[in-house]
């Protein structure tokens, strides 16, 4: 499918549309803090021990300490050798990934291997790479199983393994390459050869072998010469990133709006792809880039809680510290078919792509749950799944879905190593504080009552109690709860004066006496 990739700039921010058929399907966003640790290598020093967990807190220099798991520690600090050699089906390793896949917490250690706390001593240094970006109220997740992504190939120095992408369907193909890698790489090390290598010259895989090794030699050098916590090898930013892992041969072109991102692009394509260098442009246009082509009106359509369906049916998205819920609602379609059955598939099966979509536009990970409206046919629920599992094809983030419970429920899992788009383009309301609403005025009303008791007790010799409220509290107070306040004055002995302020908080209020 033609496939396009948009870059705009605008000060410190860049953002990254990747489109399909002239949609919009992935919105990558950095403002240059916060954001893109992901595949960074640290010095990082050990802070605390947990063998409860099997896990330790380390420090790397971040605002909050990053959480290693002793089953993400390189295999020769306890003298094993990698599991996996040789095996093409190894689950820990990915193409495109940035760094080692993460696996599941390991509650205990894997067999012959010494616990965490045998491992490693709080004040201990130790170098780590960022598998898992900082997401809410976590730290970074690290591992000591360093994967240093190339255009060809991902060097993995930690892992002696050799991989060839699946995707490399050619036997011959596939033996070329495996003997050619196998037979130059460092002793110890390993390499997952990406699908674009196939049909690359062995001159250029060489090259690419060089530079990798070449990258992790000097992050050998800098961690004997650093004290922790220390950065000793940052990734590239997020253009670089994405010209790097997703610019490939069947994309159409890209397009950068600001002449020295261009020339950097293009001195980066020159070193790892030649060939696609000719498919990079500068934008010239007076409109904003995402403007002329359409980007700007899907993110504003798209990333809001209500999501509409052509059909008139929505979608409702709701995020949580531990899952993502998405509701699917029939809405204004009121279906052509012949029966309510007929019309709940169609919506079911609209929202199946929408789904999707929003998924890989918001970079959604963790726990999902999707809530298809109710069919009463196994057939059916059979058909919407399938369609599901079709749509996720074309998603590069590794998806395990649940097929259709007997409550219309889907269950799936998304790999998840940065925080959403949505998350990172907003902050906490300031007014309810991220819980999506505040306590009534009604409510407030009748705290401070209770307040003006407790004040009324502590100051006993004091006839007057005053409170200070939001002005909507303190209209409530003079309207219809104005009885209610006299016959507190007069059970409490004591005169009440109402003071409405316009810079408190709706929930909040003062009482005191004087």
């Amino acid at each position: 499918m033609p496939t396009e990739i948009l870059v705009n700039t605008t000060g410190r921010e860049s953002r990254v549309a990747l489109m399909e058929n002239g949609g919009l399907v992935e919105l990558h966003v950095d403002r240059g803090v916060d954001r893109g640790y992901v595949g960074n290598v640290y010095l990082g020093r050990v802070v605390r021990v947990l063998p409860g967990m099997q896990a330790a807190f380390v420090d790397i220099g971040l605002d909050r300490a990053a959480f290693l798991y002793v089953g993400d520690i390189w295999p020769q600090m306890f003298d094993q050798k990698h599991a996996g050699h040789e095996d093409e089906e190894d689950p820990g390793v990915d193409e495109d990934a940035t760094v080692m896949e993460e696996g599941p917490p390991r509650e205990t250690p894997r067999p012959g291997q010494p616990a965490i706390q045998d491992l490693l001593k709080e004040g201990q240094e130790i170098v780590v790479q960022v598998a898992k970006d900082p997401i809410g109220t976590k730290g970074a997740r690290v591992t000591t199983h360093v994967t240093l992504p190339g255009r060809y190939l991902v060097f993995m120095p930690t892992v002696d393994h050799v991989g060839i992408s699946r995707r490399i369907a050619k036997d011959r193909e596939r033996r070329r390459l495996r003997e050619f890698v196998d037979k130059n790489r460092p002793k110890g090390g390993g390499f997952i050869v990406r699908t674009v290598c196939a049909t690359q010259t062995n001159v250029t895989l060489k090259q690419d072998m060089n530079y990798l090794v070449g990258i992790w030699e000097k992050i050998r050098g800098a961690a004997e010469g650093r004290k922790a916590p220390a950065p000793l090898h940052i990734d590239h930013g997020l253009v670089l990133r994405m010209v790097r892992d997703s610019f490939h041969d069947d994309v159409e072109r890209m397009v950068v709006d600001t002449q020295k991102l261009y020339e950097e692009v293009c001195a980066f394509m020159e070193e790892f792809s030649p060939t696609l260098k000719e498919k990079v442009h500068l934008y010239r246009g007076a409109e904003p880039i995402f403007d002329t082509f359409g980007v700007e009106t899907e993110i504003n359509r798209s990333l809001g809680r209500r999501v509409w369906l052509k059909s008139g049916g929505y979608l409702v998205i709701d995020q949580t510290e531990a899952l993502v819920s998405i509701d699917v609602n029939s809405g204004k379609f009121v279906g052509q078919g012949t029966s309510l059955e007929d019309t709940t598939v169609r919506v079911n099966l609209e929202a199946v792509k929408e789904v999707v979509f929003q998924l890989r536009l918001r970079n959604i990970g963790g726990i999902i749950i999707i809530d298809f409206i109710d069919m009463d046919r196994e057939t059916n629920r059979e058909k919407v799944y399938r369609a599901l599992e079709e749509e996720l094809k074309k998603d590069r983030a590794r998806t395990n879905v649940l097929k259709i419970s007997d409550l219309g429920l889907v269950q799936m899992t998304r790999k998840r190593v940065q925080e959403d788009v949505v998350r990172y383009l907003s902050e906490t309301c300031p007014v309810c504080e991220g819980r999506g609403s505040v306590r009534s005025r009604q409510t407030v009303c009748y705290d401070v009552f209770r307040e003006l008791q407790r004040e009324a007790a502590r100051a006993v010799a004091k006839e007057t109690l005053y409170v200070n409220v939001h002005p909507g509290v303190a209209d409530l107070l003079f309207g219809e709860e104005y009885a209610v306040l006299e016959a507190v004055e007069a059970r409490l002995g004591k005169r009440v004066v109402v003071r409405p302020l316009l810079h408190l908080h709706l929930e909040k209020y003062e009482v005191y006496s004087k």
